[in-house]
């Protein structure tokens, strides 16, 4: 049976009603330990990461999250966008920054920094056990630059350097004119977390730049500077559904809700055959980390379909699935931990080829869903800067 957990928009990461099955064991002066839920085996009997895909403050509110297993935090323009103009937590630190002289948008990014270092902290202790390999934090350059080969490169140095924490990841959009801005934050060390991939061309190209990266940076010791490759899940379901009632017929109707996780599935295929080999190998000797998989936009967005269905059927060894609240509660209550990623390739290529036997092109499929998200992003990001406009104005702090 498809058990939902429901729970209102901007409530609490934590829910004051918790289901018997993911609640906490209360930790005593004796140090009891926290009931281990599915996130812990996820990590420890299949090896992947279970990351929680949202940041607000109080940041201290992911403490029982990381109890619960959670190894990392994702965010992005919208979720800043949501974070900040939907709660006074921010107003104070706000307030003082105009005052110092700030503009709007130095600020805006003052107050995203503050978030993403206090989260840097409290997964440290992960990045440390694990040698640089999980306990990132993801922070995403302007959306603006989404076109901008080089001022996505400067942009990701300065957010760098102004967190100042090893375990953040700058996010960069998988964009043509990113690719080469990948390769080069890659080659002059710095950590990426690679957003926005819906096609496998596009995610191939991310690989390469990432490897020809580490090969350009002239390193002798590659173990810290690592990547995750964001191959977004969802929304491919949600656009090639709506092409396949299009359609029409009763094999493209049969077809519905099977895309994304078959190309998910043959993104695998490709991550397993890109990082092996004497190429890969020669980096492994410099102590390089594979680029990891990454699942996002991992929340149904149609209610008739299972809410883990992007999180149940893409389980395996060096990948990470990053979650929102639906489908995280989702997976903690019910999910099922099996390696589940590589158990039915011939049925995702089928899938694959009989999307495309139906006109479905998978690059521009692609194209449509990266010019939405890049679209999306910056009007969350315009939106944010116009309410904290507004709200500088209404504490009186700017002039008329």
């Amino acid at each position: 049976m498809n058990r939902r957990i429901k729970n209102e928009a901007g409530e609490s990461i934590i829910p004051k009603q918790r289901n018997p099955s993911v609640k906490c064991a209360q930790s005593g002066g004796n140090g009891s330990a926290v009931k281990r839920t599915t996130l812990h085996e996820l990590y420890e009997k299949e090896g992947q990461s279970p990351w929680y895909d949202n940041l607000c403050r109080p940041v201290t509110d992911l403490i029982p999250l990381i109890e619960k297993g959670v190894r990392g935090v994702t965010s992005n323009p919208a979720i800043f966008q949501k974070a900040i103009s939907s709660s006074d937590a921010y107003n104070d630190q706000f307030r003082e920054l105009i005052k110092s002289g700030k503009d709007i948008e130095s600020a805006y990014w003052e107050l995203v920094i503050k978030d993403i270092q206090d989260a840097c902290k409290l997964f440290e202790p992960i990045y440390d056990e694990t040698d640089a390999a999980d306990g990132y934090v993801s922070v995403e350059v302007s959306p603006r630059l989404a076109d901008d080969t080089q001022g996505t490169v400067e942009a990701a140095k300065w957010l760098h350097k102004l967190v100042n924490r090893p375990n953040v990841y700058i996010k960069i959009p998988a964009t043509a004119p990113c690719i080469p801005s990948i390769r080069d934050t890659i080659a002059s060390g710095i950590s990426v977390n690679v957003t926005l991939i819906f096609s496998l061309s596009r995610y191939e190209a991310v690989m390469d730049a990432y490897l020809e990266g580490l090969e350009a940076s002239g390193l002798s010791d590659l173990s810290r500077v690592t990547s995750v490759a964001s191959f977004f899940v969802s929304r491919v379901d949600t656009l090639i559904d709506k092409m396949l009632e299009k359609i029409g017929t009763p094999e493209a109707l049969d077809l519905r809700g099977k895309a994304a996780v078959a190309q998910a599935t043959l993104a695998y295929q490709l991550y397993q055959k890109k990082f092996s080999g004497p190429r890969w190998e020669a980096l492994v000797k410099k102590g390089a980390k594979k680029q990891r998989l990454l699942w996002a936009s991992t929340s149904v967005k149609n209610p008739a379909y299972p809410d883990t269905l992007y999180v149940d059927p893409l389980i395996g060894p060096d990948t990470v699935s990053t979650m929102p609240d639906q489908a995280l509660l989702a997976f903690i209550d019910h999910g099922t931990v099996s390696r589940t990623i590589d158990a039915n390739v011939s049925e995702a290529e089928g899938v694959y080829s009989a999307l495309e036997k139906l006109g479905i092109d998978w690059n521009q499929v692609g194209d449509q869903l990266e010019a939405e998200g890049v679209e999306s992003f910056k009007k969350s990001f315009d939106s944010l800067l116009s309410t904290l406009n507004a709200k500088a104005n209404s504490l009186k702090l700017v002039s008329p």
